[in-house]
């Protein structure tokens, strides 16, 4: 049985996909050896995929002062050593990185072991990571569009993996899985696997004009970023609209298919499972990603017709937004139409397929169709 190794730890946007690939290579005979961080998202969001492997490896985000950039780079040479161990227990046939920090110190291992690297960047704007590591690989998997300069024999486009367990659900089934009893509008917010404070305090601030509109709120808050509550809002006819705030979530599939508009940040893990579940969207990039790569993956969403894009500047104009849009039922209609129709390639069965014929030396073909 052959081995992959995968760098996928640190944010949700890389462990998810890294999930999805290892259930394929699973399925196909491959042992996946999953690298994560020790940070608690990690923790939270592996906890159902209890048959796979994982290791926690070392290494931070290379951010802050000067004594923060300095442990960064010691826990990448942590890392290479953490890494050059597990491939010489495991022997792997190829390692897969999906950026972050995680991914420099397999892939440098890898490469003094003489193990393929394989690369995924998920965003439209290439990540530090990938830059650094790209003339390492031996495949670079990209979405369409997105364009590396140097290295075209080794692209192959595939889009972004998702797991089996994200999937569209009829929205009264998806709402009984959460204990959801709203059977009017239901806006959905979602900060990303870190959390938004700007994006929970306007769903707090705002909740009361939503409810008056006969509109309920679930927000999937982040950790440590607000109280897990439920909120009840009792309109003039006897009905009542509910705001329920909670840390994380492992029933996105739910969340996103139980939702009529969901109000996100734009990085790609969260387009692609919002894609998958045809679930319409406002998009909030983040303003200090790096690169602004979350406005480049916001814009091509937006450019598909599948969403629209807000800044975070103007925040003011979300509520007038979010109820045009809640009330142009054919504009929603016309979003999950275009989700459809962007959810038409399987990302982690292409990838999987591809690092196969990796390891094995042969030639891959086309898999962006």
């Amino acid at each position: 049985m052959s081995t992959v190794l995968i760098a996928c730890g640190g944010t949700g946007g890389h462990l998810a996909p890294g999930i999805a690939v290892a259930e394929e290579l699973r399925e196909r005979g491959c042992m996946p050896v999953l690298l994560i961080s020790r940070k608690q998202v990690d923790s939270a969001l592996i906890r159902k995929y209890a048959s796979l492997d994982f290791h926690k490896a070392p290494g931070r985000a290379y951010a802050g002062d000067l004594i923060s950039r300095c442990r960064a780079l010691l826990d990448v040479v942590y890392g290479i050593l953490f890494s050059c161990k597990l491939i010489r227990r495991y022997r792997p046939s190829s390692v897969l990185l999906f950026g972050g920090f995680l991914s420099l110190g397999l892939g440098l291992a890898a490469r003094l072991l003489r193990v393929p690297v394989a690369l995924h960047e998920a965003n439209s704007q290439p990540g530090r990571a990938v830059r650094m590591l790209q003339p390492l690989a031996s495949r670079i998997y990209l979405p369409e569009g997105v364009r590396l300069s140097g290295s075209p024999d080794s692209v192959r486009y595939c889009g972004y993996p998702v797991r089996r367990d994200i999937c569209p659900l009829p929205k009264d089934v998806a709402r009984a899985n959460l204990g959801l009893k709203t059977t009017g509008t239901l806006l959905v917010i979602i900060g990303g696997s870190q959390g938004a404070e700007s994006l929970n305090q306007w769903a707090r601030e705002n909740f009361p004009s939503l409810a008056e509109a006969g509109v309920s709120v679930y927000c999937v808050a982040g950790f440590g970023k607000v109280s897990e509550e439920n909120l009840v809002y009792d309109l003039s006819d006897g009905q009542t609209c509910t705001a329920r705030f909670v840390a994380f979530t492992d029933q996105m599939g739910d969340v996103l298919s139980a939702a009529d508009l969901v109000i996100s940040r734009a990085g790609a893990g969260a387009i692609a499972e919002m894609i998958r579940c045809r679930a319409p969207s406002v998009l909030i990039p983040y303003p200090y990603a790096a690169d602004n790569h979350q406005m480049a993956n916001a814009e091509a969403h937006e450019n598909e017709g599948a969403g629209v894009v807000l800044g975070q500047d103007r925040i003011d104009a979300f509520l007038g937004t979010v109820q045009t849009l809640l009330g142009d039922s054919a504009r929603l209609a016309s979003m999950r139409v275009q989700c459809e129709r962007l959810n038409a390639i399987d990302a982690a069965r292409s990838t999987a397929e591809d690092l196969l014929a990796l390891a094995t030396g042969e030639p891959a073909e086309d898999i962006s169709s």
